[in-house]
């Protein structure tokens, strides 16, 4: 066996050991996700990597995307040593997951990591930097399962970092906010201490935040390739182009991911309480319980902002969010209104091409 390719140094624990039984019992063997690329799949095996492919019957069975291996996840497979390849048959129960809309006109989900313990917020502290966008992150976050951490980069960009930490305090005051210049590697080692061995964070964040700068002092070894901010409004090129995994030096893992052009929120109504938790504290003191806080008498979020508690800003953007979640759900319960009348519409057609043949 290969030195560090041990199943415990990518996450495996006795919980999973335990779970694996039924699949132990069917001859199959354990990996992890570490890259996916389309079609298929890199995995970490107790005898180092492989490419890996799902079977027929994994295809067949799948009834969306969100059902096929993401990055993090842990896999049932089939392994052939000489070809250093796998065949996966099932993705094991997911602890927690990463989800979002995928981007375009497709209502399913997208998982863009799973079984990860920590999320880092990523952003920068130049001129891209956003409060807005990081309520969108923190909403998304509340949905995982995972514990949120927001990391502000770039301190070296910026004339008063410590002031855009405090303001996004104020919106996320039950979230650890980190304040870093990791390309001059300050601050960087308060990220591997919140990462224990075993464990398994990931960085979520826009292009150009420094997630590929981020691992790269992490690991103190250039191993993701890392691209200038261009020069008009500061926008940021993709560097890191998939979702990777990484063991850490320290004994934790590390999910790298794109940079998110477009974060649609997946099915998270009831997470906005979590990440608007000062808005539904305000709510609860609402005249009407089902108060939309728009035109109701007697409305506590309406008058916590004429007061000058609430910023009106945060209320508008939860609005916003609400707004899309609800049209996304609008939006399924059609698609799967749609996929019924079709179901029905085909067994009609074979009952009738079966009375038909008889």
């Amino acid at each position: 066996m290969k030195h560090g390719y041990t199943l415990r140094a990518w996450g495996w624990d006795d919980y999973l050991e335990a779970a694996f039984d039924t699949w132990r019992m069917q001859g199959f063997t354990a990996a992890r996700v570490t890259v996916v690329h389309k079609e298929r799949y890199e995995v970490i095996t107790k005898d180092g990597p492989c490419w890996a492919e799902v079977t027929g019957k994994f295809r067949y069975r799948a009834d969306a995307s969100a059902d096929y291996p993401a990055v993090g996840d842990w896999v049932a497979i089939q392994y052939y040593p000489d070809d250093a390849f796998a065949l996966i048959h099932a993705v094991l129960p997911r602890r927690s997951r990463i989800s979002r809309k995928m981007a375009g006109d497709n209502t399913d989900e997208q998982v863009l990591a799973a079984n990860i313990d920590k999320i880092f917020i990523v952003s920068g502290l130049d001129q891209d930097f956003n409060i807005r966008r990081i309520e969108r992150y923190r909403t998304l976050a509340a949905d995982s399962g995972a514990k949120p951490y927001i990391l502000l980069n770039k301190a070296d960009l910026c004339t008063d970092a410590e002031a855009n930490a405090h303001a996004i305090r104020a919106v996320c005051p039950n979230v650890p906010v980190l304040v870093i210049s990791a390309i001059h590697q300050k601050g960087v080692e308060s990220i591997l201490k919140i990462i224990g061995s075993g464990e398994t964070a990931v960085l979520l964040g826009s292009s150009g935040v420094g997630k590929s700068t981020i691992i790269n002092a992490l690991l103190d070894d250039d191993r993701q390739k890392v691209q200038t901010v261009s020069g008009y409004m500061d926008k940021g090129r993709h560097t890191t182009v998939r979702r990777e995994l990484f063991v850490m030096p320290g004994g934790g893992l590390l999910i790298d991911s794109p940079g998110l052009r477009e974060l649609q929120l997946w099915n998270v109504e009831e997470n906005l309480a979590v990440a608007f938790e000062d808005i539904a504290a305000l709510a609860v003191h609402c005249r009407y319980r089902d108060c939309s806080h728009v035109q109701e008498p007697g409305c506590a979020v309406r008058q916590a902002i004429h007061d000058g508690i609430l910023d009106k800003q945060r209320f508008n953007n939860y609005l916003k969010l609400l707004r899309e979640i609800k049209f996304l759900a609008l939006r399924q319960n059609e698609g799967a209104a749609r996929a019924e009348r079709l179901r029905w519409k085909s067994i009609k057609a074979a009952h009738k091409r079966s009375k038909k043949n008889n």
